[in-house]
């Protein structure tokens, strides 16, 4: 009967190191894995962090060198426009002070209309129409909707204001067929051509003029008058904030 109980008592606790060993050994594997994966975590974090810190020393630095190009550029403006003024009062003609406005948007008009926004626009008359600018390109207009402000999209169909075609000048309206922009009403005895520089005219009290609109890269030839497709460089989709122009002249 001893012998039994000995053999027993061996077999339990051959079963009991067995368990206890698989239990330590997986409890050691697990805390092993975590170990690993939360230095793996910890690694990525630091690489994504110093990656970022970078980007952002970058992006800084590139910020400050344009900062400092638009701070030449508008010396110079101001200059211009300083002796530009001086001509026009010795001619005695009305002093050029156009102005702009940067502008918040706030959301989509409509769900599914990812070319029309409201914004903030405190200064909104709505009996008048706004020329829009982003990146010193044309990018659409503002105009009123139950009486408030927003913006239309320059590729949207609703969206039109007059431009010059080429170094000739060539009138025509700029609008949207829903995905590019065209000009049309382009008298069709005039010759506009593959390359013309499209530039917003200042004739129709939305822009002021020489605000760049585009570059022609088709011409249609249509019943009545001719129209021409635009590669635009406003290919913004959801514009945070914009210019608009208060005052053309």
């Amino acid at each position: 009967m001893n012998k039994i109980k000995k053999v027993v008592f061996l077999i339990i606790f051959v079963l009991l190191s067995v368990c206890i060993g698989a239990f330590v050994k997986g409890g050691v594997i697990d805390f092993s894995s975590s170990i690993i994966g939360f230095f793996k975590d910890t690694k990525n974090f630091a690489i994504n962090k110093i990656d970022e810190h970078f980007n952002q020393v970058n992006t800084i630095k590139t910020l400050r060198a344009e900062n400092l190009e638009l701070k030449k550029s508008a010396l110079l403006l101001n200059t211009f426009a300083h002796e530009l003024n001086q001509i026009l009062i010795d001619s005695k003609l009305t002093k050029y002070a156009p102005d702009v406005k940067l502008i918040k948007t706030l959301s989509y008009v409509s769900p599914g209309d990812y070319s029309k926004f409201w914004v903030d626009f405190d200064e909104f008359n709505k009996d008048k129409i706004y020329g829009v600018i982003f990146g010193g390109n044309s990018a659409g207009i503002i105009t009123q909707k139950n009486n408030r402000p927003i913006l239309i999209l320059q590729h949207d169909p609703k969206s039109s204001f007059g431009v010059y075609v080429g170094d000739n000048k060539i009138p025509g309206i700029a609008t949207g067929d829903g995905k590019r922009v065209v000009v049309k009403f382009i008298p069709e005895w005039l010759k506009p051509k593959i390359g013309d520089k499209v530039f917003t005219s200042g004739l129709d009290g939305v822009f002021f003029s020489g605000v760049f609109v585009g570059e022609v890269i088709e011409v249609i030839d249509e019943d009545l008058y001719k129209s021409v497709i635009l590669k635009s460089n406003f290919n913004e989709k959801i514009p945070s904030y914009v210019y608009v122009i208060t005052k053309e002249k």
